[in-house]
Formats: C-alpha cells, sequence, structure tokens
C-alpha cells in the first residue's frame, strides 16, 4: 500500500476507554505474570492504532494545513490527545503497582520503566484543559508561518522558498529576501509575541500544579531525560563556549574574508562563498533517484530500506503553498512505515535534510518489530545521533549530488556543523531563562535573547535590521514555541555525529557497525547507554568536545589551503 491509500479513522474516544478500562481490569486480576503480559501485549494493538491514526491525521494536515478534513481532524487530536495520555498515564500505574513488576523488568528493556514513570510525574487529570490549550496554542505558531505569502520581484514565496533567496550569492538579492522574509515576522510581532507568552504561562501553570518549581523541571521529565539533569547541560554549554565559540567565531571571519567584506551583516551568513554555496544537482525527483543508488552502494539493509519508502511513497519533499514549515520524520506504526516530510527549496540543506530524515527513518525501520510504542524511537538526543551522522556516513556518495562543487559542500557541511553547536546551546540556555523567570515580559525575553546571543554568536551583525538587533531572530525556530527544551538534544547528537565523521574519515573498519547496531537498538537503551554501544565518547565527558573539535579545525583548514573557494 501506499501512503495515500492508507485508512484513516478517527477512533471512538468512548469505545477506546471502555476498551482500556476491561484490559486494565484483566491485568489487575491476572494471576501470573504471563495472562498480564498477554493482556499487555493485547492492549499495545490498540495503542499503535491509535498513534497510527494520530499521526497519519497530523501527516495530511502539515502537508496541507489548508485541507478542511484534516484541519478538522487536527483540531479533534489537539482537543482529545490529551484524554489518550490519560489512558495510558492508567496503564502506567497498573505496570507500576503491579506484582508482577520484577518479573516485568527481566522481559521488558529497562528505559520503558523510566519513560512510564516520567510521564506519570508529568500528567496528571488536573492539568488535562491545560494540555488542550497548549496543542491549540501551539497549532497557532505553525498555522501563522504556513500562512506566509511574501511578495517578492514580482512572485509569491512560502517562508522555505524566501529562505533559499537569502543564500543567494548575489548581495543585493540576499539582501532584499531577508528584508523580506524578516517584515513578515516583524508585520506578525505581536502575534508572535502572544502566542509564545500564552506558551509560557499555560506551561509554567501546569508545572505548578504537579507539584514542580517551574517548567523547567516538568520540561525535564517531559523530555525524558533519563541519565544527565540541568547541572551536566549546564556544564556542557560551558564546555561549547569555552571549546567551539572561538572556532566558529575564526570560521566567520574566514567567511569574511572570502566574501571580500568590510563588515559581514546578518544578511551574508548565509553565503560561505563568493561564487555561491554548493547546490544540488538535479530535480527532487533526480536527487530521490541519487539518494537511492546511494542508499544501495551503502549497505543491502539502506537500499531494502529506501525502495521501500519510494516505492509507498513515504516522502513529502517539496515547499508548497500552505504546507507547514520544517522538515521531519515520524512512524505510523500500524503499517511499519516510517515518513519523511520537508520542504526542499534548492539549496544544500535539501541533501542533508534527505539524509538527515532517512537516518531517523533508517532506524525506525531497524527496530519496528519492537511493538511497544514507547521504544520504538530512543529519546530525542539519541534519535538525532542516526540522523546526524548519517549526514556525515553519506559523504562518499556527496559528488552524486554536488558533481564539482563537492568539496565546497564537504567544507560547508562541517564548518555548519560547527557553527550549530553555539547555536543550539543558545536556544537551551534561551528556553532555561525564559522558564525559570516565566513572568518576563515579551521585551525581557528579547533582551535575553540578544545578550545571550552576543555571548554564543558574537559575530552577529544587526545594525541594518531594527527587528533583529531588538532580540527577535528566535521566532523563526519551531522548537522554542512547540517543543520546549528539544533543541540540546541535536547539539550533544552532533557532538557524537562529529564522532562518527572522523572515523568515518580515519577509514574506521568498525564505524558502520557501530551505526548500525544503534539503529537496532531504538529505544531500549538510554542516551548515555546508547553512545557507550557506539564506542563513542559522551558529550558530559570533560574535554570531550576539544579533541573532536580540533579534527574539525585541522579539516577546515586544510580544505580552505587546497579549495578554490
Amino acid at each position: 500500500m501506499k501512503f495515500s491509500e492508507y485508512k484513516y479513522e478517527r477512533p471512538d474516544l468512548e469505545q477506546v476507554q471502555k476498551q482500556y478500562a476491561s484490559s486494565l481490569e484483566k491485568m489487575n486480576q491476572a494471576d501470573d505474570v504471563e495472562t498480564f503480559y498477554k493482556e499487555f501485549k493485547e492492549l499495545n494493538v490498540l495503542r499503535n492504532h491509535i498513534s497510527s491514526m494520530m499521526t497519519i491525521a497530523s501527516l495530511r494536515y502539515t502537508i496541507n494545513t489548508a485541507d478542511e478534513f484534516y484541519e478538522k481532524e487536527n483540531d479533534y487530536w489537539d482537543e482529545n490527545s490529551p484524554y489518550y495520555q490519560q489512558l495510558d498515564t492508567r496503564l502506567y500505574q497498573v505496570i507500576l503497582s503491579s506484582k508482577f513488576l520484577d518479573e516485568l523488568k527481566k522481559r521488558i528493556p529497562a528505559p520503558f520503566f523510566g519513560l512510564i514513570e516520567c510521564q506519570l510525574k508529568s500528567f496528571d487529570d488536573a492539568i488535562l484543559e491545560d494540555l488542550q490549550k497548549e496543542n491549540k496554542t501551539a497549532t497557532q505558531y505553525d498555522k501563522l508561518k504556513a500562512s506566509a505569502k511574501i511578495e517578492f520581484d514580482g512572485k509569491t514565496y512560502t517562508l522555505a522558498q524566501i529562505s533559499a533567496l537569502c543564500e543567494s550569492k548575489d548581495r543585493d538579492v540576499r539582501k532584499r529576501a531577508s528584508e523580506a522574509k524578516f517584515k513578515f515576522y516583524e508585520e506578525n510581532e505581536s502575534e508572535f509575541d502572544r502566542i509564545y507568552d500564552e506558551l509560557v504561562h499555560i506551561r509554567d501553570v501546569m508545572a505548578k500544579k504537579l507539584g514542580f518549581k517551574n517548567f523547567t523541571e516538568l520540561g525535564y521529565v517531559r523530555m525524558t531525560r533519563l541519565d544527565y539533569n540541568e547541572e551536566m547541560v549546564k556544564n556542557y554549554r560551558q564546555e561549547v563556549l569555552e571549546n567551539v565559540v572561538p572556532l566558529a567565531s575564526e570560521l566567520y571571519e574566514k567567511q569574511r574574508e572570502r566574501l571580500h567584506l568590510d563588515t559581514m551583516q546578518y544578511y551574508d551568513t548565509g553565503i560561505e562563498f563568493e561564487s555561491g554555496n554548493p547546490l544540488p544537482k538535479g530535480t527532487p525527483e533526480e536527487l530521490v533517484e541519487k539518494a537511492k543508488k546511494m542508499y544501495h552502494e551503502l549497505s543491502p539493509v539502506t537500499g531494502e530500506f529506501f525502495d521501500m519508502m519510494v516505492d509507498k511513497e513515504l516522502l513529502d519533499l517539496v515547499s508548497k503553498p500552505n504546507k507547514a514549515m520544517g522538515g521531519y520524520c515520524t512512524y505510523i506504526s500500524e503499517y511499519e512505515s516510517p515518513f519523511i516530510f520537508s520542504n526542499f527549496n534548492g539549496t544544500s540543506g535539501d541533501v542533508d535534510v534527505l539524509t538527515h530524515e532517512a537516518g531517523h527513518a533508517f532506524q525506525v525501520y531497524c527496530s519496528r518489530e519492537n511493538d511497544l510504542p514507547e521504544l520504538q524511537f530512543p529519546t530525542y538526543e539519541s534519535c538525532e545521533i542516526h540522523s546526524m551522522s548519517m549526514e556525515f556516513i553519506t559523504w562518499p556518495w556527496s559528488h552524486e549530488f554536488f558533481k564539482e562543487d563537492t568539496d565546497k559542500y564537504h567544507y560547508l557541511h562541517l564548518g555548519s556543523a560547527v557553527k550549530f553547536l553555539p547555536y543550539g546551546v543558545l536556544v537551551d540556555h534561551f528556553q532555561h531563562e525564559v522558564y525559570n523567570h516565566p513572568n518576563m515580559t515579551p521585551l525581557e525575553r528579547k533582551q535575553t535573547w540578544r545578550k545571550l546571543e552576543k555571548m554564543y554568536l558574537p559575530h552577529k551583525n544587526y545594525e541594518e535590521c531594527d527587528f533583529l538587533e531588538r532580540g527577535n531572530y528566535w521566532f523563526q525556530q519551531n522548537h522554542i514555541f512547540a517543543s520546549p527544551f528539544y533543541y540540546i538534544d541535536y547539539t550533544l547528537a552532533q557532538a557524537c555525529a562529529l564522532q562518527f565523521w572522523k572515523r568515518s574519515q580515519d577509514k574506521d573498519p568498525e564505524m558502520w557497525n557501530d551505526y548500525l547496531t544503534i539503529c537496532k537498538i531504538g529505544g531500549t537503551k538510554s542516551f548515555l547507554d546508547i553512545v557507550k554501544s557506539a564506542h563513542l565518547k559522551s558529550p558530559f565527558e570533560s574535554g570531550s568536545l576539544k579533541g573532536i573539535v580540533e579534527s574539525a579545525r585541522q579539516y577546515l583548514e586544510s580544505a580552505s589551503e587546497k579549495g578554490n573557494f
């Protein structure tokens, strides 16, 4: 079956509640662990059906936010997903209070129990209405961005499409395109402020109802951080500040020199080379064919995986009107189908997102036999290892996409990975400040962003854009609105992915086997155990960043000397 043929049917909540009640009653009355476990597995079939329906509805809505049917279905899930969450909470309570708990722990991987404990700590019937409000308010953010119709040089662009012009090698074009893009944000500034202010206060109220000091504490529990805490993250941010920011600043200075600019303005940072950034060669359809060839040559299992993705039409890649922004991978468990969503816009990011999201999709494909919904994906920071590492593992095939610009692409890709780390920890630091001080005004939040931006991204120059100088750059960052505290995960994973890059460069014969191992693990291990299974250094280990940053520096300096940039 192709994705278009996947059947969507809104579940009957009342009927689902009865089925849960019946199953939980049988589990409570079970005389032996076999009977208990059998009921649990049967309930998982229902749970996977529900998650599949929610995922299909969400996918079809984000593909076209103007689709009236799926807009209503999206509203349904915004309104009712907390009730389904409530049912899972009751299931978790039955499991953790069961007399068979010790025997269950021998059958089910340990992270499951950590995850469900987090769920119990982060949910209570008292916050049902607050969760509904949070869902609906976050949807307003997506809808606002998807509504953008930006007029530029006689054409109308989405945000994703105008962003491609912001990388034009023609400085006048990229300046005007950047102005047009941020004009949309500025015209809607009060609405972005309102949405975020409401989200912050909704989340703070929920945290306090649940007995947490603030949403930061609740946020860590919701993100199911099983083996690290706020203090470890704070120390990690400091490591980035000390070890990565200096190299990132050097890279921006070399970029300025390559572009022959006296001063690099905010609209110049997206262009790496005077001759233009490397662009993928070919149409979106041709890029998919090249990816298909690449994955067949990488390994038999990746070839088999990508054939399935193409044959079942489990990719929606190109930007179009009314399509939600961004890129993501999700999983429709009932059909054992990963799905890749993105917004191709003709930049090198098209190849990045294709390999990145394919990394996610390949991981869940490798662990698809796991019928426990909680363990199909690992926790987020572990998920991002698979995706970011796949970007580097596929370097040997970059020439298929970039031809004569392959060296430029490798320089851009690795340099961007280094530059990303300070931005990623900035987003994380900002969210800690926001949720530790929930009564900040929108103005104070912006001032906080700009202060932190100067610390982590000292190269930023907004003298020609008052809107950004006032601290509004973060309006673009979906995660800040929709997935609080989901961002440090990318940087932790990047620190791991850079180790895979180094091992690939060194032609380590065990590199691919280690990558395949952690894909098969899925969510059955915690982040630090997955890192260990891949024979990588923990990003929290003191000095772990220093060595890999130095390797990146040496590669980039050598490439810069050899390359005709």
